[in-house]
């Protein structure tokens, strides 16, 4: 500051990024918005002036069909079960990739992390093979155990936990990165001060690390929210949708609304459903964290 004024330098600097967030992010944002009042359609496209305002009909359309019911009962599902356990896993390999007698940690969390950065489409391609009722290896490691095949991807039991665990292998070398960095960020005075009071291994966990993680679990938890709720590619590859829109996603739905009925009106609504679900979801996460930050 200078002379009582604010610098303006710092807006400055972040013009840049501002610009590019408004270009991209809400211009598209309030474009959807307005296009969920209208009944746009490949039509309008090449004739404007057909495009009808129809208010609230997009809303009223989506509350009395059964197939977007179904598709947020999906999303949900695979948010509940997926995140949790998405995080269990990066929590849990973080904790090997720090413990002590660790060896090679730099090469391991490469390994952990590759999944992360291997193209999603390519992934969901080898587990659907994976997966193959008669020709998976999945199935042949069942036939050693003594136990029957399972049609993962063609069973509406199977399907949706068959993705979840895709998922789960796909992205928790993410949050694996982000857990680490939180655990070296921990003072080992904390740690040897446990132990002097004969702390076990679990008491350390429970009442030293698991505290001291609270920010990082509030960030990774809120990360993990939004990605898993856009669940889009794994179904699209692998089951379009099936069986018995057993693995249909919100965002699946909108597509199939959007860009193969051509109902655009339709398939914004649906955007800005999964925006206000994420956006409220979010805030939640984040209230209860600042609750029981309060409460400490």
């Amino acid at each position: 500051m200078s002379g009582g004024r604010p610098s303006t330098a710092g807006w400055w600097l972040v013009a840049p990024a501002l610009l590019v967030i408004g270009v991209f992010f809400a211009v598209p944002v309030a474009a959807g918005l307005l296009l969920a009042f209208t009944d746009f359609d490949v039509y309008a496209i090449a004739r404007p002036d057909r495009l009808r305002v129809v208010g609230l009909a997009n809303w009223g359309r989506l509350a009395h069909d059964a197939r977007f019911w179904v598709a947020l009962r999906n999303t949900a599902y695979f948010v509940l079960v997926g995140g949790p356990l998405s995080i269990a896993a990066s929590l849990a390999a973080a904790l090997l990739l720090e413990a002590r007698l660790a060896r090679a940690k730099a090469l391991f969390r490469t390994i952990y992390f590759l999944p992360v950065v291997t193209t999603l489409v390519a992934v969901a391609v080898v587990w659907r093979d994976l997966y193959h009722p008669r020709h998976g290896l999945l199935n042949a490691a069942l036939a050693l155990l003594g136990l029957p095949a399972v049609d993962w991807l063609g069973d509406p039991r199977w399907a949706m936990p068959a993705i979840i665990l895709l998922a789960v292998w796909k992205n928790f070398g993410f949050n694996m990165v982000i857990f680490v960095a939180g655990l070296q960020a921990i003072p080992e005075r904390l740690y040897d001060a446990a132990r002097l009071d004969g702390a076990s291994a679990w008491q350390r966990l429970r009442h030293v690390t698991l505290p001291m993680l609270a920010p990082t679990f509030v960030f990774v938890g809120v990360i993990t929210l939004i990605g898993y709720f856009q669940l889009f590619a794994e179904p699209y590859v692998m089951t379009q949708g099936g069986p018995a829109n057993a693995t249909l996603s919100v965002v699946l739905l909108m597509y199939e609304e959007g860009f193969r009925w051509w109902n655009m009106g339709t398939g914004s609504a649906i955007a800005c459903v999964l925006l206000g679900i994420i956006a409220s979801s979010t805030v939640l996460q984040l209230r209860l964290r600042t609750a029981e930050a309060e409460r400490e």
